[in-house]
């Protein structure tokens, strides 16, 4: 009898043990996953939601008139979400400032692929890809040509690592064109550059204007700068 007394406890206590085990396993289950979304996929989905209230914050009204607050109203997140992703402000504008560099420049090579191998159509097209990406989202517009030329934090390797993007694709472009046309490696070089602040200048005025001009107005001054390049390019190269 005294046996029996003393091994009925330890055979609840044994079978409570998995038991116990089990709970506490649910329980961590539950904290690294939450809607069948793991932590990782969580903060994820926070950081892009972040990404995707500060090009509407700071595309409409501004990166100078929009707080850390404004942006997570926007997104429906508190504060300390926002801490998780980015130190500051600077850091989201930087990281979509980028991205939307990404996403122009991959406008304008799908339409200059999509267009009929003839250089003055390529650049027609690329052109037009290129404004009107602007002119569909101002938010776009405003973020690349207004707010980032103001933001202290975007001077220097940012701004200067997309400005090179897009000279090494105009170059890309123009040895497209004309592969067998033998112009030095550094005058295709410079001239890229030379296109490139062209184009971005007359974007900037169009874009702080307002959109004022017409599209075919500025897409025409545009392609002058182009035109006049791709004569020069053609000529027979002189004795």
């Amino acid at each position: 009898m005294e046996a029996s007394a003393t091994t009925a406890p330890n055979e609840h206590e044994a079978v409570a043990k998995p038991a116990a085990k089990k709970t506490a396993s649910r329980s961590v289950s539950k904290r690294r996953s939450f809607k069948g979304l793991s932590l990782e996929q969580r903060q994820n989905e926070r950081r892009e939601k972040l990404i995707e209230a500060g090009l509407q914050v700071y595309g409409t009204q501004g990166f100078f008139s929009v707080t850390v607050r404004d942006v997570c109203n926007e997104a429906k997140l508190t504060e300390r979400y926002f801490y998780e992703s980015f130190k500051r402000s600077e850091e989201l504008f930087k990281t979509i400032y980028l991205r939307l560099i990404e996403q122009l420049q991959q406008n304008i090579l799908a339409a200059v692929m999509q267009s009929k191998a003839e250089a003055k159509l390529m650049i027609e097209a690329g052109l037009t890809a290129m404004f009107k990406s602007l002119q569909d989202d101002p938010r776009m517009a405003r973020i690349l040509f207004i707010d980032a030329i103001l933001v202290h934090e975007m001077h220097g390797n940012t701004i200067n690592e997309a400005v090179s993007r897009f000279d090494r694709m105009i170059q890309a472009f123009m040895m497209l064109m004309f592969p067998k046309k033998p112009v030095p490696k550094t005058d295709l070089s410079l001239l890229s550059t030379g296109l490139n602040g062209f184009v971005t200048h007359i974007a900037m005025r169009w874009v702080i204007g307002g959109f004022r001009e017409p599209l075919s107005q500025v897409l025409a001054a545009c392609q002058v700068a182009y035109l006049s390049i791709l004569q020069w390019m053609e000529k027979e190269p002189q004795d």
